[in-house]
């Protein structure tokens, strides 16, 4: 295996499927599929997904919610679907634990450093929800914070498209694809791949991250075997 330890970063939209918003129960069990393959390759597996599917923070202030109440109910969001995510891989007959940023005893262990590598160590997927309890940070922020604590070896970021592009790859047919990228060059090149604290945090403590397509069967399992499924930053 190539990495032992993953941080993989879904969006919340990837689970709507083809549906407007909510939760896409076959996309729900692909994913699952994809998780639990990579899994009995011995891989320890960290997951954070975003809540684009529910609620937005920023789609808030055109609604008349101020940022910080619309982002303390984008990271609700992120628990709804970290606990769908959870009773899935269950299902599945994985074993999971749901930590939350913040602290809400009935559903989900608050996030603790130590516990969470313990989890790991365990075998158990442990998926991050809730972001880091503080507005004004994104999910790709959450995914680089989280995987640097547990030292990951890496960040998955699962997109609908497989890699980094020259430009956007679903309005410009010109579009090329980069296999790898330097973090310097990113910046250099305007790419958006991540938010910049996302971004940064990753750079200072080379964590490489790898872009690639979630929705395409066993690519995910296939970076884990070393082949380039998508873009690596590093």
């Amino acid at each position: 295996m190539k990495y032992k330890r993953i941080l993989l970063k879904l969006s919340g939209e990837a689970l709507m499927g083809g549906s407007q918003y909510g939760i896409d129960p076959n996309r729900l069990k692909q994913y699952t599929e994809e998780i639990r393959a990579v899994k009995d390759q011995g891989v320890e597996i960290a997951i954070v997904i975003g809540g684009g599917n529910i609620f937005r923070g920023v789609q808030a202030e055109g609604s008349g919610i101020e940022r910080v109440q619309g982002d303390y109910m984008g990271m609700l969001a992120t628990v709804i679907n970290g606990m769908a995510l959870q009773s899935a891989l269950e299902s599945a007959g994985l074993y999971t634990r749901l930590m939350s940023g913040i602290k809400m005893e009935q559903v989900c262990e608050p996030f603790i450093r130590r516990r969470a590598i313990r989890h790991l160590e365990k075998g158990r997927i442990v998926i991050f929800g809730a972001g880091i309890g503080n507005p004004y940070f994104t999910t790709d922020s959450t995914a680089s914070l989280r995987a640097i604590e547990i030292q990951a070896d890496v960040v998955l970021k699962g997109t609908r498209v497989d890699g980094v592009y020259t430009a956007d790859p679903e309005k410009d047919a010109t579009a090329t694809r980069y296999n790898e990228l330097s973090f310097q060059e990113a910046y250099e090149k305007n790419l958006n791949i991540m938010d910049m604290t996302a971004f940064t945090l990753c750079q200072e403590n080379k964590l490489p991250i790898i872009v690639f397509d979630m929705n395409k069967p066993g690519n995910l399992a296939s970076i884990m075997e070393g082949e380039m499924a998508g873009t690596l930053i590093k």
